[in-house]
């Protein structure tokens, strides 16, 4: 684990795709238990006019043998900053990247994007089935409601 960025200075990477997903050994591999992940304030760009679009992402995943180590999740996720792509390929792009790098029991992501052009997307992600006995919370995001 002495290639982890944890404790180092380390730079925003350029790139989903340059940014380094750390994993660790999970300390209960024997337990079957959820953890969270909530991005309130995530950005990306459109891809099509340059212009920032937000979102409030909640991960949620049944670790098996490994961990995401958050430091380097929340570098992951801050390179979408300048990467331009739909709300559809970044959710689910998050959703890829994390399953290969963990290979959870089981895992799902809430994109609540905020209105781009007047219309607010949701996308919602699921691998695998929910382990039987886990209680799992709503995500907690309300539905977009404008002023009404």
């Amino acid at each position: 684990m002495t290639d982890l960025q944890l404790g180092r200075q380390t730079e925003t990477p350029a790139s989903p795709d340059a940014a380094t997903l750390d994993r660790v050994p999970n300390p209960h591999p024997d337990v079957t238990y959820v953890a969270r992940f909530t991005a309130p304030e995530f950005t990306s760009l459109c891809p099509v006019t340059g212009q920032p679009d937000f979102a409030h992402i909640v991960i949620d995943y049944a670790p098996d043998e490994w961990l995401v180590e958050s430091k380097s999740l929340k570098l992951y996720l801050g390179a979408f900053r300048n990467h331009g792509a739909f709300h559809e390929d970044c959710t689910v792009a998050i959703a890829k990247r994390l399953i290969a790098t963990l290979k959870p029991r089981w895992l799902r992501i809430g994109g609540y994007w905020y209105p781009r052009g007047g219309i607010p997307i949701d996308v919602f992600f699921q691998a695998g089935e929910l382990p039987a006995g886990v209680w799992v919370p709503e995500q907690g995001v309300a539905p977009y409601r404008g002023r009404g």
